[in-house]
């Protein structure tokens, strides 16, 4: 919980501890002009016109993409989507310096950070903000709003991968950040007024880390164009780029959607590798005899010993080719613990009924929240004897707590869901392929087993009982 933090009497009213409960913005949905019919639909009505295939092929990954559009519904559907009186009302509910806010201004072409400490109050915000001409960066409003909920969680299942945002409330004629590139692919949807972009050519391309680059080292800009509301700007990781609001306008108010974070192939291999050396060192005794003595005092790694890792990887290659078991794979399970939970109309207490039929041999039953779900194998957290099992686990995100959502908790957070024994791991994917299927056909030896299986899977709101 938040800490209580004494008024010093000069602030706007303001409780003074309030509880950190989910909150509905309902929008009407004639107003949404996004298409949230699934999440390939919808990412295509999010880029249109340009076609998926398209952006794909020509842009992801390659190059910046701007799409400039002249849609009165689709300016006001952006401007819902966060305003300053939204900042003005959620301060009331108790937000922080640093984990919810930072207020900065690029001066010099390095961020100047002008945060208070504690709690952070709408008045002094907007001082800052009138005054200082300092930028007001929101930290993740898809805790808060639940339309930016709603659009984060179809592109968490469209890309499988998590998707932050923040929120930019720059008055005009400043400028909140220096020339940067990030590490995560970039969207930024223009909400209110207008903002002068200027991108550069990467020095880093798909950078693994932001930085801040210096003016002498950036060049000439390679896009340089003003952002209207409606307006939609993608760019890879890497891209250098910076911003201001143009004087003469009353503020500009930006969305930035980003994705992809330590998602390539170099972070697949790092979490894959291990689980693999693992599960090939029970069979391979090469793998497992002892290294050379005293290799680890070496200064350098001598040649022999280069050749035999080599020689260790190549094994590893071909043994990895053609083979059908899952994969460990710490980076499921950490996409799944911290991304949102399915968007969810109502009041905002929902839970996922499982429903009152309970599975049994003769009912067939259907795999529900399909992209919240996955699958992995790994060790026995709690053997029974020494030797260690491995085991095929089923974790999901229904019952994940939005508010938590890329804010960096401070406490680890929970992860929810269930494992089997790896000889499960069958009847598992007759269930993952998404057709209904009926109990008694599950690839397990008993009838116990499979009943056993539903019930346990249904339990957590993972199938339906049609």
């Amino acid at each position: 919980m938040p800490k209580k933090v004494k008024r010093t009497g000069d602030e706007d009213e303001e409780e003074e501890s309030v509880p950190r409960k989910q909150m509905r913005e309902e929008l009407p949905e004639a107003l949404s002009v996004l298409n949230f019919d699934s999440p390939s639909s919808f990412f295509e009505s999010l880029i249109s016109p340009i076609k998926v295939e398209t952006f794909f092929k020509e842009f992801w990954e390659q190059k910046p993409l701007l799409i400039q559009r002249d849609d009165p519904s689709l300016a006001k559907y952006y401007q819902s989507l966060f305003s300053l009186s939204d900042l003005k009302r959620l301060c009331k509910k108790g937000l922080y310096y640093g984990r919810d806010v930072n207020v900065c201004r690029s001066v010099g072409g390095k961020k100047k950070v002008l945060n208070k400490a504690g709690r952070a109050h709408f008045l002094q915000l907007r001082k800052d903000f009138d005054q200082k001409r300092a930028t007001i960066q929101f930290h993740q409003p898809q805790r808060y709003k639940d339309e930016l909920w709603r659009i984060q969680e179809k592109l968490e299942c469209y890309f499988g991968s998590l998707v932050g945002s923040n929120v930019y409330m720059t008055p005009a004629g400043s400028q909140g950040l220096p020339p940067h590139y990030d590490d995560v692919e970039v969207f930024i949807l223009q909400l209110e007024g207008t903002k002068h972009w200027r991108l550069y050519s990467p020095t880093v391309p798909l950078a693994h880390e932001y930085s801040v680059e210096s003016e002498d080292r950036i060049g000439t800009p390679t896009h340089d164009f003003l952002l209207k509301p409606g307006d939609l700007l993608y760019f890879p990781r890497g891209t250098i780029h910076q911003a201001e609001a143009p004087s003469g306008l009353a503020y500009s108010i930006h969305l930035t959607i980003s994705t992809y974070q330590n998602n390539s192939w170099g972070d697949c291999l790092l979490d894959s590798i291990s689980g693999l050396v693992f599960d090939i060192a029970k069979e391979d005794v090469t793998l497992r005899s002892g290294m050379p003595r005293r290799m680890l005092l070496n200064v350098e790694t001598p040649a022999d010993v280069t050749r035999k890792l080599s020689g260790f990887l190549r094994t590893l290659a071909d043994q990895l080719e053609g083979r059908e078991e899952l994969l460990s794979s710490d980076m499921k399970k950490d996409f799944v613990k911290h991304r949102l939970p399915p968007f969810f109309q109502g009041n905002g207490t929902e839970t996922v009924d499982p429903g009152k039929k309970l599975p049994r041999l003769d009912n067939i039953i259907r795999l529900q929240f399909k992209d919240h779900i996955v699958l992995t194998v790994g060790p026995d957290k709690n053997p029974s004897d020494e030797a260690q099992q491995k085991m095929v686990y089923v974790y999901h995100s229904l019952k994940n707590v939005r508010q938590m959502h890329m804010i960096g908790e401070e406490e680890e957070s929970e992860i929810f869901g269930l494992r089997f024994p790896l000889s499960h791991v069958d009847a598992l994917k007759q269930i993952w392929c998404g057709l209904p299927i009926r109990v008694k056909d599950l690839k397990l030896d008993t009838d116990e087993e499979k009943e056993n299986l539903a019930l346990s899977l249904w339990t957590e709101s993972l199938i339906q009982v049609l």
